[in-house]
């Protein structure tokens, strides 16, 4: 039997590290991740404040220790003097991707204005792939929805582990041979 891809999901929120309210991103995108992959994983969590150096060791650690190939963010990408996820995600990358930001940006735009303040990105470090996502549960779903067709090919492209989609809801991208 094939061991359950790792897939790591970092909640950024100095209010939900301290008590102040439960974190409800980081489930939603587990529950993403159980309606769309086919395959079994498993999900490395963590919930860290808006600290640039926790951010930048928390990612190394899951791509390089932990072995994840897909490690989704969640909070830290708003224009606020506190929001470092793209920059610690940019500070540990070896290469950046960003039109996953890009398009993130654009499918929420068709649905809030201030879509355009979000600094979403995504990188590449080793055979690993981070996405940064909003904070807003809600806007998960969406966000993963417009990059996810693109996501299992990237991470073929950079030697991760193959993930595959349940087609019904999700088709990925892939050339054909």
């Amino acid at each position: 039997m094939t061991q359950p891809i790792r897939i790591g999901i970092v909640t950024v929120s100095d209010r939900a590290t301290a008590g102040t309210y439960e974190d409800r991103s980081g489930p939603a995108i587990a529950a993403y991740l159980d309606e769309v992959l086919l395959q079994p994983f498993e999900t490395c969590y963590r919930l860290i404040p808006d600290e640039q150096p926790i951010i930048e060791a928390t990612l190394i650690d899951l791509i390089d220790q932990e072995g994840c190939s897909l490690v989704l963010t969640t909070g830290g990408t708003g224009p606020a003097a506190r929001d470092v996820t793209p920059e610690a995600t940019l500070a540990i990358a070896t290469r950046e991707l960003p039109g996953f930001g890009e398009l993130m940006r654009l499918r929420s735009l068709e649905q809030v204005a201030t879509a355009i303040l979000s600094r979403q990105t995504a990188a590449t470090r080793g055979s690993g792939l981070i996405i940064n996502l909003p904070g807003k549960p809600q806007a998960i779903a969406l966000c993963l929805d417009a990059v996810m067709p693109a996501v299992p090919y990237c991470i073929d492209l950079i030697g991760g582990a193959r993930l595959e989609t349940r087609t019904e809801r999700l088709v990925a991208f892939r050339p054909k041979s």
